[in-house]
């Protein structure tokens, strides 16, 4: 009875919220019918046919204009008369179009790539007047050809690596491919990929992600005044967009690097109609440690070196039905394997992620376009272990299978109205254990499985009010059921721009979200031994609240942008465990958790260059984080691990020549909040020996580790043959060798005399000293 009222409480909020987007839906049509007429369609590249994401389309007469949404599709609401449309983005050919407005039209738009970008085609970009024009703050848009120019390590390019270089995004420490994002934890973030969760984006134990930049079209990060169709975390969203694939012409690119290699084709299935694209990567570590490890199969002195690999695949396929249907589907499959082998055990962790979404775009009229998803995610780890005849396999796995819908209806050129819903049944099985012996005399199986269901319900307006102001409203409905306990909020987002001059906006936002799912066992290393676990009895869903502002201005006629922000942000329900706590093969997990709160706040300082041949950026941020628990820290707010109070990134890219590009990164940040012991005292057994060295911590991280900074150079030598493009990329990371501390530990001192200990000597641990790397990328 408990669970069909709290749906029938749901069903109404959502019923409510469908309402008042039919309202506003009805009205604004009523409006605009009698006057306007619609131009919509999609804006592609004349090359490859790919959607082209945030192009401008624009009537200079009338100064009105709309720009393409997450799909490539723009409508544009104007008065019935002969109109000149200019549609541009950053990178391409601007177009000019006149067109005689007299009835409702649609039409595909091409632009060209400029032909100074030989090297790349700029997938992903705004300008900086789009991004001073914009109601959004807080939002990250990614350019894949500056991703891969910035220096990596080993070669590798990685997509979260350079959002790490973004103020107010933090890594947790050398290596990590963790995001924390304004005082928030890396199990806070909603990172997809094509519609679809992914709950662990990283490889070899956090220090790549998982994302191929080759088939990556595009990548949104948001770590503050979320859109209203989404939910699920509290601290960010990552949204990665895969390439739709080249329906032109028969295309690949790869590379070859020091620890790994990479393909991507792409190419038409029907010409103009449909299209695929295939991407594959690999480390090859294996190889090179197999065949040391057979060298020295007999030498005893020799530790055998555990066997390690990683590898990702990315496919998909569209298809256009017709002028008004477009379907899509795409899948990943990644997987890490790492084994170690001894004389009497072998040690084997897998672990990976699986993820599908099948879209269908359909245009129901000119002003109302819907996106329908099916999504399949599964994200699974698995410790394989034997001990002679014994044998053990501990894992979890947390599955999902979700639906969504969602609606874009464009009630005149100043009025922009979203709303939808989704549905997402969660899976999880956790702490799974099987052991036996080869004689058959141990069998046992053991661990928890449960099951949850998420739903979400929004609607979302975009408002051009008058020359100055701009307003993104948005309310969500979001709950979750478990065994019959229900949970469920209501998350207003508010958005506003006022523009105080041509170059010079102000802008606030604040927001709410709630996270129903928790990862409740994670290492700053990204160690794959994630137990993602629902809400429940114990378990209350984690709230966020946050407000920003922040001031944006154009500096030196437009070639600079400055931003300021600041935010505030409160966080209900947080996760630790309790002293001791017993993690696995545990039936009462939830009964672990202790529970508190925690509050950040900062300042967050961005100029960036997006044209020209120097680009780059240069970010600081000044932040505070804290947590509380009544069962922790004798119940005083304490910092977290990652809580960090400077910041700093830079990073430049200079064009030499047509063949010759130069990248410098330089970051500096305060050293990780750590609890090291005050003191120590000995306890010795009843019989007055067998003395034990006992550490004495008082306050929890109230040390810090020693600043962490680092400077990557890297260059670019292109090569422009017969069949295609390529280059050389040459990268030094850690270019003046700074031993950066990745832990610490402590030695004991002992007399040499008399062989007694007198004290204890703290010793760093630092991980990567200068490493220099080449990677060898083609294009065809």
């Amino acid at each position: 009875m408990k669970v069909n009222a709290g749906l029938r409480v749901v069903a109404y909020k959502i019923f409510v919220c469908f309402v008042v987007a039919f309202v506003i839906f009805s009205r604004s049509h009523v409006v605009n019918a009698q006057s306007n007429f619609s131009v919509s369609g999609y804006v592609k590249d004349a090359d490859t046919g790919e959607d082209l994401v945030g192009a401008t389309i624009y009537a200079p007469a009338l100064s009105k204009g709309t720009t393409t949404n997450a799909y490539g599709f723009f409508s544009l609401s104007l008065p019935a008369d002969s109109v000149q449309l200019v549609i541009s983005y950053i990178g391409y050919q601007q177009v000019s179009r006149r067109l005689l407005l007299n009835r409702n039209t649609q039409l595909t738009i091409v632009l060209s790539p400029e032909k100074r970008e030989l090297q790349e085609v700029v997938v992903q970009a705004e300008s900086l007047q789009d991004k001073l024009n914009q109601t959004q703050m807080s939002v990250e848009k990614l350019n894949i050809k500056e991703i891969k120019l910035v220096p990596a390590i080993f070669g590798e390019v990685d997509i979260i690596k350079v959002l790490q270089l973004k103020p107010g995004i933090q890594s947790g420490g050398e290596g990590a491919s963790g995001l924390y994002v304004r005082g928030g934890g890396p199990d806070q973030n909603l990172v997809l990929l094509d519609e679809a969760t992914v709950y662990n984006a990283a490889h070899l134990f956090g220090f790549f992600s998982i994302f191929n930049p080759d088939a990556v079209k595009g990548v949104d990060l948001y770590k503050g005044d979320f859109p209203a169709q989404y939910g699920g975390r509290l601290s960010s969203v990552v949204d990665v967009k895969l390439k739709d694939g080249n329906d032109q012409k028969f295309t690949g690119s790869g590379g070859i690097g020091a620890i790994a290699s990479r393909l991507t084709l792409e190419g038409p299935l029907v010409k103009n109609k449909s299209s695929f694209v295939l991407s594959g990567r690999r480390t090859y570590f294996d190889a090179f440690t197999r065949a040391l490890n057979r060298a020295n199969r007999d030498n005893e002195d020799y530790n055998e070196i555990p066997d390690y690999y990683f590898y990702d695949l990315n496919a998909k396929v569209n298809y256009d039905l017709g002028e008004k249907d477009r379907l899509f589907v795409s899948g990943y499959l990644g997987r890490d394997k790492f084994g170690f082998q001894g004389d009497n055990f072998n040690i084997n962790f897998n672990w990976g992620n699986n993820a599908a979404t099948v879209r269908w775009n359909h245009i129901f009229s000119p002003k109302l376009f819907a996106n329908t998803s099916l999504i399949y995610s599964d994200y699974k780890y698995t410790i394989e272990n034997k001990f002679d005849i014994f044998s053990f396999t501990l894992g979890s796995t947390i599955r999902d299978l979700g639906a969504k819908t969602d609606f874009y209806y464009t009630a005149n050129a100043n009025h922009t109205i979203r709303f939808g819903g989704q549905y997402t049944h969660h899976t999880f099985d956790i702490g799974r254990l099987q052991a036996d012996s080869e004689d058959g005399t141990i069998a046992f199986n053991s661990g928890q499985g449960l099951t949850g269901s998420e739903i979400g319900a929004y609607v979302s307006s975009e408002l051009t009010a008058g020359p100055l102001w701009r307003f993104n409203s948005g309310l969500r409905f979001s709950g979750f059921e478990n065994k019959g306990k229900w949970f469920g909020g209501v998350e207003p987002r508010l958005a506003a721009r006022y523009k105080l001059s041509e170059n010079t906006s102000l802008k606030a936002s604040a927001s709410r979200m709630y996270q129903y799912v928790h990862l409740v066992a994670n290492s700053g290393a990204s160690l794959p031994t994630d137990i993602w676990y629902p809400s429940g009895r114990l378990v209350q869903p984690q709230r966020s609240d946050q407000l920003a502002a922040g001031i944006s201005t154009l500096l030196f006629k437009g070639k600079l942008l400055l931003t300021n922000e600041v935010y505030y942000k409160w966080m209900k329900n947080q996760l630790d465990f309790r002293d001791g706590a017993q993690l696995f093969v545990n039936p009462r997990l939830e009964e672990e958790f202790v529970f508190g709160r925690g509050w950040g706040y900062g300042n967050e300082i961005y100029l960036e260059k997006r044209e020209g041949r120097t680009t780059g950026w240069v970010g600081y941020t000044l932040s505070w984080t804290y947590r509380k628990f009544n069962d922790i820290n004798n119940g005083n707010p304490f910092f977290p691990r990652y809580d960090r109070r400077h910041d700093v990134s830079a990073v430049l890219i200079h064009e030499l020549s047509r063949r010759l590009s130069i990248t410098t990164t330089w970051v500096y940040g305060t050293g990780n909040a750590i609890s090291l012991p005050v003191g120590r005292f000995l306890v010795q057994d009843i019989n007055g020996s067998n003395f034990t060295v006992v550490p004495e911590y008082l306050q929890r991280n109230s040390f810090r580790m020693a600043p962490y900074h680092r400077l990557d150079v890297g260059l670019v030598w292109r090569f422009f043959p017969k069949w295609g493009e390529s280059d050389l990329t040459l990268s030094v990371y850690n270019a003046y060798n700074r031993k950066n501390p990745y832990f610490i530990y402590f030695e004991e001192v002992r007399d040499r005399q008399t062989d007694i200990i007198t004290g204890f000597k703290a010793k760093q641990v630092s991980l990567f000293p200068v490493i220099p790397s080449i990677t060898y990328n083609f294009k065809f």
